[in-house]
């Protein structure tokens, strides 16, 4: 007799539903305020919208799930109040809200992430919760130069600093039992001060602090791909193999992105300044997420996703579709730019449609 697949606690899955629905229309108002950003004629609610994306995407949608996932970790109720701060400061902003509001309500939400980290620091001194302690403080940072008026590819790289920490932070989790040498420990503490010392020269000088954090980025990459846990995994089956596959080349457009900062400098706009900061967040970022959320999801959401090799498929055309975006950003030829940054966008929405598949897939094998 087939057996019945086991339920589901609703007592867990329900109050989280909202925030995972606002968590999705945040992540295909980012998609979508992008896409009118690199110059496709598409409606829009408001004009501002375009120049949304950034902190949609950003403070909406990443600072609230980072915020989520850690107010999981530390089974508080109350923790949850950072990252629905942060949702609804990226829904407002999407509803056309003043951008003070929405600036606002990320300050609070940073200063909610900061407050956890330090009762998770309190609980498990290491440095992984070191590291992605630093990465909070640096998106409240931000999110204070963002408030000042300060100009917006300052505020981008300290953003980027937050996104860069935490992932680095997350691998040290994922990695922690490894016996590492020392020199290997003195190597990642190097760089991320290198990092850091360019986030903070930036408020005085953005071109030498871009250079500064460029090189940064190209030494935490250094990192990554030499000490991640994933040079191991890379060689299991199924979704260890997977994963590592996101990890490695992600941590290759680290790369990119650092070396475009450490030859190019200060850049405020321009195709440079688009390769620079998609590298990181398309490349880097969300290929670090694709990595992430088939084991990430189910014990955030308590919903099983069944593995598929298909998630390949939206792997390799986010790869493809940013080295065609910024084969246009370098080449000058804005269609294949912008038909770049649609595919970025069809890749994301893949994937998230897979994991989706993958959830019934795995309800469906319970049930047989």
């Amino acid at each position: 007799m087939a057996q019945r697949a086991a339920p589901i606690d609703a007592r867990r899955v329900l109050p989280r539903l909202p925030l995972a629905a606002g968590v999705l229309v945040l992540l295909l108002g980012g998609i979508w305020a992008g896409l009118l950003r690199i110059g496709w004629a598409l409606p829009a609610p408001h004009e501002s919208l375009a120049a949304l994306h950034g902190p949609l995407l950003v403070c909406g949608l990443l600072g609230t799930v980072i915020g989520f996932e850690r107010a999981a970790a530390l089974r508080s109720r109350i923790a949850l109040i950072g990252p629905l701060l942060t949702a609804l400061g990226g829904l407002l902003l999407l509803a056309g809200a003043p951008l003070r509001a929405g600036q606002t309500l990320f300050v609070l939400g940073s200063v909610g992430l900061i407050a956890m980290f330090a009762e998770l620091m309190r609980r498990q001194p290491a440095r992984f919760t070191v590291t992605m302690a630093v990465g909070a403080a640096v998106w409240l940072g931000g999110n204070l130069i963002w408030l000042s008026g300060r100009p917006f590819a300052l505020v981008a790289l300290w953003w980027a600093g937050f996104l860069v920490l935490t992932i680095a932070g997350e691998r040290l989790e994922l990695g922690r039992l490894r016996q590492l040498p020392a020199s290997a420990w003195a190597a990642f503490a190097a760089a991320t001060a290198l990092y850091l010392a360019g986030l903070g020269v930036a408020l005085v000088t953005l071109d030498a602090g871009m250079r500064l954090a460029g090189a940064g980025m190209l030494a935490l990459a250094a990192w990554l791909l030499r000490y991640d846990i994933a040079r191991r995994t890379v060689r299991k089956p199924g979704l260890a193999r997977f994963s590592a596959v996101c990890i490695l080349s992600g941590s290759a457009w680290l790369a990119v992105s650092g070396a475009i900062a450490l030859a190019a400098g200060a850049l405020y706009a321009g195709p440079l300044y688009d390769a620079l900061l998609h590298a990181l967040f398309v490349g880097f970022v969300f290929a670090m997420i694709f990595g992430h959320a088939p084991i990430v999801v189910p014990a955030l959401l308590g919903v099983p996703v069944a593995f598929s090799r298909r998630l390949y498929l939206p792997l390799a055309a986010l790869h493809l579709s940013l080295a065609l975006r910024l084969l246009g950003d370098l080449a000058g030829l804005g269609d294949v730019r912008r038909w770049g940054g649609m595919l970025n966008g069809v890749s994301i929405l893949l994937f998230l449609a897979l994991m989706a598949v993958g959830a019934f897939a795995a309800r469906s094998r319970a049930r047989s």
